[in-house]
């Protein structure tokens, strides 16, 4: 029997561990310290703390390259978008993480790069845009829309076209989809979400199977100090630990409420991509949804997602979410909580 775990939920749980010597610890202990003596491998704490390997080598197993975490999702985002050439075109899917495209709108203001946005579950309009484009940015299931890419296909395209691709994996997470086999160059997360799982860390992750892109990402940010906190990084990984069974628990209990929502009265629609934590119910205005999120007692209303706890929002009352998202879209990130108690709440706040 080989060394190696063969499973996901093996590795989740077992990579980036210290050494199984006689006194050891489980786990990587936090490493706070700003400076190494000198002569070892690390010297500087911009440029590598101990507490980051682990993490960075539990999540880089399980997406199958090598992992570099930042400071925050958005950091990472910076990260890639750093590596497209000056007047570059960046083609991006119309409804993502609301503050990735601002980021690149801001780019395309200043003329940093050009960015041209799709309808992501069409592949072939999304084909034709990639002649002379730099990077493909993809998500899947898109955010709050929940539209999914045909990744194979379209990283495919990309590669032939000479176009880099990116997939955000943050609502899928790699034991439900693993865009490195899928033919992506680059993979990043938004590790505070369902990665990390409690609610309490901001840390962002980006993962690539070429080493020497990885380099570059690597020292952009020593150079730019989009460093993650020892802490941070100690319970991300520490969240990480438990991901296969909070996903499983909290994926059936979004199947099993998509399947509660179906025919109540006053949902327009109920979107699920048949697979992990979110879905998204569309009710007639945003005066209906508001009233929802106000009248809900066990689910939470906000902003973030992934976490053990069930939360909810109305997109739309952000004023930078795409105007294409209905306005009485509600984004609903189910937790673990029991699937009886889950449901009562919501279907007492529709009114059932």
């Amino acid at each position: 029997m080989s060394d190696t775990p063969r499973h996901l939920e093996t590795i989740a749980v077992t990579a980036g561990r210290p050494p199984h010597e006689s006194g050891a610890p489980f786990n990587e202990p936090v490493t706070f310290a700003s400076a190494f003596v000198a002569g070892g491998e690390l010297e500087y704490a911009r440029y590598g703390n101990p507490s980051w390997t682990a993490l960075e080598e539990a999540l880089g197993a399980l997406e199958g390259g090598e992992c570099i975490s930042f400071a925050s999702g958005m950091a990472a985002v910076s990260a890639i978008l750093e590596q497209v050439p000056h007047g570059g075109a960046v083609v991006v899917a119309r409804h993502t993480y609301q503050h990735a495209l601002l980021m690149l709108d801001e780019g395309a203001t200043s003329g940093r790069f050009e960015v041209r946005r799709v309808d992501i579950a069409d592949a072939p309009a999304v084909e034709a845009t990639l002649t002379g484009a730099a990077i493909l940015w993809l998500e899947s299931p898109t955010n709050p829309a929940l539209e999914v890419a045909d990744i194979p296909r379209l990283t495919t395209a990309a590669r032939a076209a000479g176009v880099r691709s990116v997939v955000d994996n943050t609502f899928a997470s790699p034991l439900l989809q693993r865009p490195l086999e899928l033919g992506a160059d680059l993979v990043v997360h938004s590790a505070t979400k369902l990665i990390a799982g409690h609610s309490d860390v901001v840390l962002g992750a980006v993962v690539t199977a070429d080493a020497e892109l990885a380099e570059r990402i690597r020292h952009h940010r020593g150079l730019h100090g989009a460093i993650p906190g020892p802490m941070e990084a100690f319970l991300t990984l520490r969240g990480l630990r438990t991901l296969p069974v909070r996903l499983e628990r909290a994926a059936s209990n979004a199947r099993e409420l998509t399947r509660r929502l179906a025919d109540v009265p006053g949902v327009v629609e109920v979107r699920y991509p048949r697979f992990g934590t979110v879905l998204a119910i569309v009710l007639a205005d945003a005066v209906a949804a508001d009233r929802v999120v106000e009248r809900v007692r066990l689910w939470v209303a906000a902003t973030s997602l992934g976490g053990v706890e069930s939360t909810l929002e109305r997109r739309r009352r952000w004023p930078t979410e795409a105007p294409t998202i209905p306005e009485g879209l509600i984004r609903l990130s189910v937790g673990i909580e029991h699937i009886d108690d889950l449901a009562a709440d919501l279907l007492q706040a529709l009114g059932e």
